[in-house]
């Protein structure tokens, strides 16, 4: 009689776990999809690089509108635009930590919220709509210009977060309304 140790099936037993791990992740294979390929199947890219985006004021809006391109067209292959994009950004500077001793702010937070509308060119009615907000905080000291800096590197890195915020949205949206 064979006793368990000598089960000629005993090296199965390890294999079951990963087996089942297996078989789970090969029916479930199906079910996931790349965020850059909408419903009809077509490359949402280049939908994207369909976009003109409309120009922004001020030095906030220079920075989102450059970083914006260069998400949606990183080819720079200029394609005929077919939607185009309004922002409005807003922003607003925080002093959440102040010294009391010296009664000197010592960090500042930079909130900008950013509204967005991509319309198709011609049309009056917003295919797409929303709302970004990002903040970022930066430390503050007795100096002037480095206080100038590092408000300005928040507004870079605001801007850079945004422009990330409203591609991803956009994708969302776009592979949805195809």
């Amino acid at each position: 009689m064979l006793s368990p140790k000598d089960h000629p099936l005993k090296p199965l037993v390890f294999m079951r776990p990963s087996m089942l791990m297996l078989g789970a992740l090969l029916l479930l294979g199906g079910c996931f999809r790349p965020v850059y390929l909408d419903q009809s199947g077509t490359n949402i890219s280049s939908e994207l690089a369909a976009i003109k985006i409309d120009p922004i004021q001020d030095r906030l809006g220079h920075y989102l509108e450059t970083e914006l391109t260069f998400l949606l067209n990183p080819s720079s292959n200029p394609a005929k635009p077919k939607y185009h994009l309004t922002i409005t950004p807003r922003s607003n500077t925080r002093t959440p930590v102040i010294d009391t001793i010296s009664g000197r702010a010592t960090a500042g937070s930079l909130a900008i919220d950013a509204e967005y509308k991509l319309f198709s060119m011609g049309n009056d009615k917003p295919i797409v709509s929303g709302l970004a907000f990002v903040v970022a905080s930066y430390d503050r000291t007795n100096q002037r210009f480095a206080n100038i800096r590092a408000a300005r590197d928040a507004e870079l890195r605001d801007a850079k977060a945004l422009a990330e915020q409203i591609k991803t949205r956009l994708i969302a949206d776009l592979s949805k309304t195809e």
